[in-house]
């Protein structure tokens, strides 16, 4: 529980979270420029980042000369060992499954009011995401909530992809990682309603006149959930 402890303590600063998930998506050494370079800080800060991640042994780093003289880099990468975080997993999974059945015992209204708190939810976790960018200005441009958007799904665990149109009025995208997969095996209509519900809530925080589509499923055994997001001008 204390390494536990460590791991989530260092994965707290959003900027340390969103390297590791740069790093994880490489899958080969990288450099303290190259962090400085792609999340915009000091060399110095990088370098704090990558440091912290590596007292907790999610990175492990050595020192390779480059064969172009000078110095030698200090070069990243992901540690062999597991990373676990050693929450009750099964017991919040037997929850939710508990949370699920009780509501649809209810019957429609059971299910609407899962729909509604799926939505909401989806949009305190837009919400969350642009509480951490202070720097925003509050008329957000297409591009930053983009940006926003591709974080709060992050944080959400979708592991996503985004395409947008070059007028700005449709938004691709695609799910490759559904965090209720295990619940929607038993439930797969609901729980891919509320799963919807919660990513317009998501748009809708960020778009007044949106509509979602869904194209794809998983579920449906296709490789991803893929979303067709349709903005009116």
């Amino acid at each position: 529980m204390e390494q536990t402890l460590k791991i989530t303590s260092v994965l707290s600063d959003p900027t340390r979270y969103y390297i590791y998930q740069y790093i994880t998506k490489r899958h080969k050494d990288v450099t303290v420029q190259e962090i400085a370079d792609n999340f915009e800080i000091h060399p110095n800060v990088a370098r704090l980042h990558l440091s912290k991640l590596e007292d907790v042994n999610m990175l492990v780093s050595e020192t390779k000369k480059t064969g172009k003289g000078g110095r030698p880099s200090r070069l990243y990468r992901l540690s062999d060992d597991m990373i676990q975080l050693n929450f009750p997993f099964r017991d919040y999974q037997l929850l939710s499954k508990i949370a699920m059945m009780t509501m649809m015992s209810l019957g429609e209204a059971g299910k609407q009011a899962l729909y509604v708190t799926g939505k909401r939810l989806g949009t305190e976790l837009v919400e969350q995401e642009i509480s951490r960018q202070p720097q925003l200005a509050e008329d957000l441009s297409f591009e930053q909530k983009m940006n926003i958007l591709k974080g709060a799904a992050v944080m959400a665990g979708f592991y996503p992809e985004f395409e947008s149109d070059s007028e700005q009025t449709k938004i691709y995208f695609q799910i490759f990682n559904c965090p209720f997969k295990e619940v929607a095996i038993d439930h797969s209509e609901t729980v891919c309603n509320m799963h919807y519900e919660f990513l317009r809530g998501m748009f809708e925080s960020l778009f007044q006149n949106v509509e979602l589509i869904e194209k794809e499923n998983l579920l449906a055994g296709c490789d991803s959930c893929t979303y067709q997001a349709v903005i009116a001008q």
